[in-house]
C-alpha cells in the first residue's frame, strides 16, 4: 500500500460530486454505521416514525447530475443476514438512491465464499483515486484516506468487481 493522505469531509464530498468522469464505485463492508447526519432518522424509523426522507435530496440531485452527464455511481453493500437494524434501515431508504440513478446491489456476506476484500469500505473513481473509508469500532467515521497508487487501485477494482459479481440489485433483493 503506497502513502496516503488524510483528507476532510468537504474534500471528500467535492471529490464525490466533481471528482470523476466515468465511474464511482463504492464498497461498503460493515454491518452499521454510526454517521451523525444518519442516527437520528435510522432512530425514528425504529419507532415507526415517518420519514420524508428529504434529507436526502441534495445526494439525490447530486446523481441525478451524474447520471445526466454520462456518470454512473454503484455502491455495492456486504451484508450478513439476517440483516442488523442499520441494514434493514438502508434497505428501506435506499429507493430515492436508486430512482436518482444510483446502482445500489446488496451481498449477502455468505454468498461471497472465497472472494478477497479490503477491510475497509472506499470509493474508487475512474479506477484514478481510491478513498478509503475508515470507522471506529462504534461506527462513526474515523478518517478518509486517499490513495493514487497503482497496486492499491488494481486491489479496489479486484474487490468491487469480485463482490459486484456476487450482488443482488436492490430491487430484487429480499431482506432476511
Amino acid at each position: 500500500m503506497g502513502p496516503m493522505e488524510s483528507i476532510s469531509e468537504g474534500e471528500f464530498q467535492e471529490l464525490l460530486r466533481t471528482g470523476f468522469k466515468r465511474e464511482a464505485a463504492h464498497l461498503e463492508t460493515r454491518e452499521a454505521y454510526g454517521t451523525a447526519v444518519e442516527l437520528p432518522y435510522m432512530a425514528r424509523w425504529l419507532n415507526g416514525e415517518p420519514d420524508d426522507l428529504a434529507w436526502l435530496d441534495e445526494w439525490c440531485a447530486t446523481l441525478r447530475e451524474h447520471v445526466a452527464a454520462g456518470r454512473s455511481v454503484k455502491r455495492a453493500r456486504i451484508v450478513s443476514e439476517p440483516l442488523c437494524d442499520y441494514q434493514r434501515w438502508s434497505h428501506a431508504i435506499a429507493q430515492p438512491m436508486v430512482d436518482a440513478g444510483e446502482d445500489i446491489r446488496w451481498a449477502p456476506r455468505h454468498a461471497l465464499g472465497s472472494a478477497l476484500v479490503t477491510a475497509n469500505d472506499f470509493y474508487l473513481l475512474d479506477d484514478a483515486i481510491a478513498v478509503f473509508l475508515t470507522y471506529t469500532g462504534d461506527g462513526m467515521s474515523a478518517d478518509r484516506l486517499v490513495s493514487t497508487d497503482p497496486d492499491d487501485l488494481r486491489r479496489c477494482r479486484a474487490a468491487f468487481d469480485a463482490v459486484w459479481s456476487l450482488t443482488v440489485p436492490h430491487g430484487v433483493y429480499q431482506p432476511v
